[in-house]
């Protein structure tokens, strides 16, 4: 299949073109400022940004499918001026219609856990908004929803660095948020296979990890990597929230209001639909195996996590 992936030079974009050109298809990374640097050779590169349709309608054109990876960071302040509705929103519109407009057969959405137009933030909103766009297409499509993805150039393990200090930190709630992260190895094949197999138009797949983690684990894990024990000291949700909501976005802080109400649901599934694409949960790869904390088949949670 001739292929184009929006946002194919981003972090899970990269693993995904190389994972599909292995396969033998023909892969362009779509990017607003494209570097191709990361991307294997034979993977083309356009320019083109999603909120802005004449820069991409005629890129799209002609493609056998369209996977739109494009979104802002759902841990980060955004950066750059745009907004969630803009680039969620507005780039997955702008992306149907020219896959429309251009005969494009499937459409591959990443989404989010939690998707929903009437969530608690910015972010999960637009992503239940998006889906909404897609699902209303003529498109044949997919929609994927992974809990959050980590692996190398990803920003899950940098974003808990960055929210804490070494040795003794606070965390909102005392770091009770679970998340039940997926190793972006694992998750890439499985959105190959999404594309691939017709079998999967027309479905919606919650995706994730071999296990449930708090905010807390994911810290002690990330400083254990780096040979250093740390204890944690919990600071009241609401007090966190409200001080967000008082002061706003601050310039050296890695959040802002929004990402601080982000911590107040956790980013987990009921039913892991990894078994949807021959996948066993157990055989996935762990946070803790991938920083090189567990060996072979040791899947649990370190001494001492909460």
């Amino acid at each position: 299949m001739k292929i184009l992936v929006a946002g194919g030079t981003g972090f899970i974009g990269t693993n995904l073109c190389a994972e599909l050109a292995e396969r033998g298809h023909e892969v362009t990374a779509l990017s607003r400022s494209p570097d191709g640097g990361g991307l294997p050779d034979g993977v083309e590169v356009a320019i083109g940004d999603v909120s802005a349709y004449d820069s991409i309608v005629d890129t799209v054109a002609g493609h056998d499918a369209v996977v739109n990876l494009v979104a802002l960071s759902p841990l980060f302040k955004p950066r750059g001026g745009k907004s969630h509705e803009t680039v969620h929103l507005g780039g997955t519109e702008n992306l149907v219609r020219a896959a429309e407009a251009g005969d494009v057969d499937r459409f591959l959405q990443l989404s989010a856990l939690g998707a929903d137009p009437d969530g608690a933030t910015a972010y999960i909103r637009t992503k239940g908004k998006a889906e909404g766009v897609v699902r209303s297409s003529a498109l044949e499509w997919t929609i994927v929803r992974p809990s959050v993805v980590f692996g190398d150039g990803g920003e899950f393990v940098d974003f808990t660095k960055a929210l804490t200090t070494p040795y003794v930190t606070g965390l909102p709630g005392g770091g009770k948020t679970r998340f039940q992260p997926i190793w972006v190895g694992d998750l890439v094949p499985m959105l190959a296979d999404a594309l691939e197999d017709e079998a999967h138009a027309g479905e919606t797949y919650d995706l994730a990890g071999p296990e449930v983690l708090t905010l807390a684990d994911v810290t002690k894990l990330a400083y254990a990597a780096e040979g250093k024990d740390i204890t944690i000291v919990p600071i009241p949700m609401g007090l966190a929230k409200v001080g967000l909501s008082a002061i706003g976005p601050v310039p050296f802080l890695p959040f802002g209001p929004d990402q601080a109400r982000s911590l107040a649901f956790d980013n987990t599934v009921t039913d892991n639909d990894v078994i949807a694409f021959d996948r066993d949960p157990a055989d996935l790869t762990t946070l803790a195996s991938y920083l090189g904390l567990a060996g072979p088949g040791r899947r649990g949670r370190p001494a001492g996590t909460a």
